[in-house]
């Protein structure tokens, strides 16, 4: 029981420090919770019931950036409850067989995210240049990608973060402050109506979230100092490594053990 303990803070702890400096933080605290003998669905959700905290205090770190961009909020947030909404849904009416062996694509996905999101958003850049003339069918077509964007957070929160920055920048934003803020509101937005439906599903591990939580907590808190000691391309180098070993085992634990 202590080992499971330690184990849960010291993930919370590693994921905190890891979601903010380089993100991530998802590929160690959620194949903690599956490691600890929490079923795929409620380890999913109470992940993402772990992660809130982070999303509302890095909201709240950005505000003065949202506050310059007020008049957009309301739309940011409508879609991302809809689209949270709608993912948490999905999820809560989900076989835990289904979900159990979707885990590993989730995870590879996630992962080739986090591994080439660098060079997508480049290339979104040269795409978005023009954006801001763009017509009425294609402001349209955005809203519509950022609600299966949100769909997908909903569902799976693993990778949302990244997903989200590249959006902003096809929409064609260029300030990173902003994009960071936008994209912890999407997260935040995401986040607290899928935990309300996981609440309802009675889907969360309390105790064990709870652990992970205090470890994010803190995790964040001694990013502030990490962040100005440890090359991000190293931090970034430990998270792929990290995700892509998780991810090749749980292909073996699934399909071939």
């Amino acid at each position: 029981m202590l080992f499971e303990l330690l184990l849960l803070f010291i993930a919370g702890l590693l994921g905190g420090i890891l979601n903010s400096i380089a993100g991530g933080g998802s590929f160690i605290t959620f194949p903690a919770l599956l490691f600890v003998g929490i079923p795929p669905l409620s380890a999913n959700a109470t992940n993402t019931f772990a992660s809130l905290s982070g999303y509302l205090s890095g909201t709240y770190a950005f505000r003065k950036d949202l506050i310059a961009h007020r008049h957009e909020l309301p739309r940011f947030i409508l879609v991302s409850l809809l689209g949270g909404l709608i993912g948490a849904w999905l999820l809560t009416r989900m076989p835990e067989w289904v979900f159990r062996e979707a885990i590993p694509w989730l995870l590879l996905f996630a992962t080739l995210l986090f591994m080439f999101g660098a060079p997508l958003n480049r290339t979104l850049k040269k795409l978005a240049s023009g954006h801001r003339h763009a017509s009425s069918a294609g402001r349209y077509a955005l809203l519509l990608l950022l609600l299966v964007i949100c769909v997908y957070g909903g569902f799976f929160n693993a990778g949302l973060g990244i997903i989200s920055l590249s959006y902003l920048v096809l929409a064609g934003y260029h300030n990173i402050h902003t994009m960071n803020g936008l994209k912890l509101l999407v997260s935040s937005c995401v986040s607290i109506i899928a935990l309300i439906l996981f609440i309802v599903a009675d889907m969360i591990a309390w105790y064990q979230g709870s652990i992970v939580l205090v470890g994010t907590l803190l995790g964040g808190y001694l990013a502030a100092h990490l962040s100005r000691k440890l090359p991000q391309p190293l931090v970034r180098g430990f998270v792929m490594l990290s995700a892509t070993g998780i991810t090749l085992y749980y292909f073996y634990a699934i399909y071939f053990s």
